[in-house]
Order: structure tokens, then sequence, then C-alpha cells
């Protein structure tokens, strides 16, 4: 595949996260208008991102990081036979594995919640709450890894829509489980949240039978065996295993905050939730697409021995994800308010939590190409099957953030007046952080920071090592970006200086100037890069 095939399978799985991207917010949008931000909306956030974590292992991270490069090389000795048995036993282990430790998660999770979320305190309602949607959402673990294995077959194979297009199932499931099973729910005397829970749960069912058809036509149908001693197997495991930290340092910050942010003031882990939402647009609709779209094609290039090809689609990697990533840290910077006003501030949503969310957002948002950096720069160590080296990476960023927190949040208490006052009232840890309003912006903070740690350690790791050659071009490249990264600068700081009280405003007129300002920021952003000499083809090469 030439920087072209590259290009387009990119665009076409862009193109198919950006409609699950869209459906996402509108499933957002649902729940900060019912459930708003509080106890309620903080334990189905909790409940749900520990099996979640898991899916973005198997899905983004560990499994698929392991799995593509060892199916690749099957796939390249042309025996059908041998990938069928390679799918299988895969499917089988895999099955078998995710099975045992859901039955295990069932039983265990009131103290999987003290672990995890320290902050709901044993016995409240809250916690009961969450015990109870932790329950119902962790086998949802085991029905989208197994739709990860057949996502990354059909990837390998060049099929990228339908793995693309079934997230719309989840939100899917989630806005019919919101408007259509919540007030069934409240109607029948339950916690209304709950039907969170089992839309989780419905979704991860569809998400996997919608994959299998194409699966079926491709003659991979898995039929589950348990060998753990075929070879493939046994490399996939050997590889995974390093791979848990290397692929998920983001992944892995964000548990650890939300662990935090349970200590906090209540709604702390829902508007981290939502900015971190936002985020997902730039990361799941490119990030994740040139990730997944280049490990097949950097493992195939590894396989037929050909480096100049692997170093160019390396150098192609990297400067899509400047292009995309720097514009979009800017606009998430300076739209934070605008964007999560028009799509959450209504009925229980209020601009006490537009302004909380907003901090969050900037301060995450300053991580962007970081984050869009390492979907291409983990790919390139694990294509050639080397885990070790973004596995010291992963566990310096993790001590990183850690430590990072403990700094920032050392700051607000010793050097603000709100931090003093906090200390000065007394009482335990927990009483302090709770008088203190905004430090769930320094978790976020705290992850960006992180996210540049890791990425820089990957990058010198990767050019110590020889495999990638910088292309001709990149001073003229990186001058063109910042031309046009000011000039779109410039134009939406004016409009958003111009635009302060975004909730005096009737949800359509917000939506108009929101346009308005990511419109006229992406025309100007474009229009500069093209009077530079950049042209849609130059993304080719």
């Amino acid at each position: 595949m030439k920087g072209s095939g590259l290009l387009r399978s990119t665009a076409v799985f862009s193109s198919m996260t950006f409609l699950s991207r869209v459906s996402g917010l509108v499933r957002d949008q649902i729940y900060a208008m019912v459930f708003g931000a509080g106890p309620a909306m903080d334990a189905f956030v909790v409940a749900f991102r520990i099996p979640n974590f898991l899916r973005r292992l198997s899905a983004e991270g560990s499994f698929s990081m392991a799995f593509v490069p060892v199916l690749a090389e099957y796939r390249e000795r042309g025996d059908h036979a041998a990938v069928r048995a390679l799918v299988d036993r895969v499917a089988g282990a895999l099955g078998a594995a995710l099975l045992a430790m859901s039955g295990l998660a069932i039983l265990l999770a009131p103290w999987l919640l003290r672990v995890f979320a320290p902050g709901f305190e044993a016995g409240t309602e809250q916690a009961a709450l969450a015990t109870t949607m932790l329950r119902i959402t962790f086998p949802y673990a085991l029905f989208i890894s197994l739709a990860a294995l057949v996502g990354g077959t059909l990837n390998t194979y060049g099929r990228f829509a339908v793995p693309a297009l079934s997230p719309i199932l989840m939100n899917v499931s989630m806005i019919a489980a919101a408007l259509a099973l919540a007030p069934a729910l409240d109607d029948l005397g339950y916690e209304p949240v709950l039907a969170l829970a089992w839309g989780v749960l419905a979704a991860g069912v569809l998400q996997l039978g919608f994959q299998l058809p194409a699966l079926a036509k491709l003659g991979l149908l898995p039929r589950p065996r348990w060998d753990l001693a075929h070879a493939g197997v046994r490399r996939i495991m050997r590889l995974m295993v390093p791979t848990l930290f290397g692929s998920s340092v983001a992944q892995v910050n964000l548990l650890f905050n939300t662990l935090v942010a349970s200590l906090l003031v209540g709604g702390s882990v829902t508007w981290l939730y939502y900015s971190d939402r936002l985020l997902e647009f730039p990361l799941g609709m490119f990030g994740v697409a040139i990730g997944t779209v280049i490990l097949p094609h950097l493992s195939r290039r590894h396989a037929a021995t050909d480096p100049d090809g692997y170093s160019q689609a390396l150098d192609w990697g990297f400067r899509l994800c400047l292009l995309i990533g720097v514009p979009s840290c800017l606009g998430l910077v300076l739209c934070a308010q605008p964007l999560i006003a028009t799509l959450f501030e209504y009925r229980s949503f209020t601009a006490t939590d537009t302004r909380m969310s907003s901090l969050s957002l900037m301060a995450q948002a300053l991580a962007v190409p970081a984050f869009l950096l390492v979907k291409v720069l983990a790919p390139a160590f694990y294509s050639r099957q080397d885990t070790r080296t973004p596995v010291k990476a992963a566990v310096v960023a993790i001590v990183g953030n850690a430590v990072f927190t403990v700094l920032l949040f050392a700051a607000a208490l010793l050097a603000t007046d709100a931090g003093q006052a906090a200390l000065a009232a007394g009482g335990g840890l927990r009483a302090v952080l709770e008088r203190v309003p905004g430090l769930h912006a320094l978790l976020a903070l705290s992850i960006g920071l992180a996210g540049w740690l890791n990425t820089i350690q990957l990058w010198w790791h990767l050019r110590r090592a020889g495999v990638y050659r910088p292309a001709a071009g990149w001073g003229r490249f990186l001058r063109q970006l910042a031309v046009a990264s000011i000039g779109m600068t410039a134009v939406v700081l004016a409009m958003a200086i111009a635009w302060r009280d975004w909730s005096l405003w009737p949800w359509w007129e917000r939506a108009l100037r929101l346009a308005a300002m990511v419109g006229a920021g992406g025309v100007v952003y474009a229009g500069l890069l093209l009077v530079q000499g950049i042209r849609p083809r130059d993304l080719r090469h």
C-alpha cells in the first residue's frame, strides 16, 4: 500500500469514525440533559470506565498491537488455512480469558470500586448504585474485545469501514436507553441511570454481531479453539503482556485520575468525562484512524524487509498527525467554553458544569498533538515486535502522571487563597480537597504532561534505533504549519473575545456562532496552507 493508499484508507476510516463521533456527541448531549452532573452520573462514569478501560486496551491498544503484526505475517505467507487456524485459536483463548475475568469482576465488584473509586464510601447509596452498574456493564468487555479481534482481522485485509462504523451501534443503544428505558425504570421506582448500564451491555453484543457477516465473507468466521500451544497464540501472548502498558498510557492515567477525582467535589468525575469526550473527536477520528491503518502497513513493510517503505510511512504519519493535531489543540483551547455550552448546557447541565468542564478540556487539549503522534510512534515499535521500548516509556509516563498530580495539587493547596483556606479549615485529605474548586482541571493537565513525556521518549528511542529517516522538507513544513496555526488562532481568538457569555443565548444561536468560529478558523488554516504551497496531493507521499 503506497502513500495514496494509506491516505485513502485513513480517509475511509475517518469518515466512518466521524459518523460515530457525531452520534456519540448526540448521546452525550442526552446524558447531560437527562442526568446532568452529580453523584448518580459520577457512579455510572466510574462503573463504565473500568470495563471501557479494557476495551481501550483491546480495540485500540494491547491486543490489536500484538495480534495484527502476527496476523499480517501469516497472511503474507499466503496460507489461508493457517490464518484461519490462528483466528480460531486466538478467539478461543481471548474468549475464555475474558469470560473468567468477567465472572470474577461481577463477584468482586464492591472491592473493585474501593480500589478505583475510594471516594465512593462503602455503604452509601452512590457506592451501591455503582456496584450494581459495574456488574451489569463488565461483560461488555468480553463482547467488545471479541469485536476487536474481528475488527483487527478485517483491518488487516483492508476492510476498514465496518469496524469503524460499529461504534455507532453503541451510541444508538445508549441513546435508546436514556430516552426510553430510563423513564420506564423511573416509573417503576428504580434509579433511572441504571438504564445506561443496560445500554452498555446491549451495545457490546450489537457491535460484535454487526462485524461477523463481513468476516464470514473472508472465510474467517471464528470457530473458537482452546490451544495455548499454538505458535501464533504464544507469540501474541508474549507480545501482548508488555503492550498492556506501552500502548495505553493515556488510559491508565485516565483511570488513575478517575480514582483521584472520586475524592474531589461531587461532579468532578463527570466534568472530566465530558471534556475527555470532546477530545475523542480529533483522537478518535484521526488518531485511531491513522494508527489503525498504519499498523498493518508497517507490519507488512517489516515482514517484506522494506526499510525505505517503512520509513516513508512513518514520515507520512508524523506530518499528518501534526497537520491535524496542532489546529485541534488550539481550537479546543480557544473554543472550550463555546463547545461545551453549545453541546451540553441544557436542563440538568448548568453554567457551572460548563465552566468546570471547560477548564479540564483546555488543560488536556494541550497534549492533543502528543496523543496523535503516539498513535504512529507506538505502532512503529509493535510492527517490529519490539514491545520493551514502549513499556519502558509507558512506566515513566505513568509514574510521571502521579508525580505531576501530586506537585500540581500541592501548588494549588499551598500557593492559592482557596487552597490555604481549605488547609486552615482542617479535616482529612478528602475534606480539604473537596473545598478547593477546579482541582479536576489539574488532573487533566497531569494527563497532558504525561502524554508529552511518553511521546518525547518514544521519539528519542525511534531515532536512536535508526529505522526512521526524516524525509526532506521538514523545516519548510514546520514553518508552513506555524504560519497557518497563528492565522487561525488570531481569527478564532478575536471571535471568542467578542462573544463571551454563551449561557444567555438559545441553542440555535449558540450553534450558529460556534459554527462561525470553527468554520472561520478552518477556512483560514486551510487557506494559509494552500497559499504556502501545501496541496492535498502532498499528503499522499
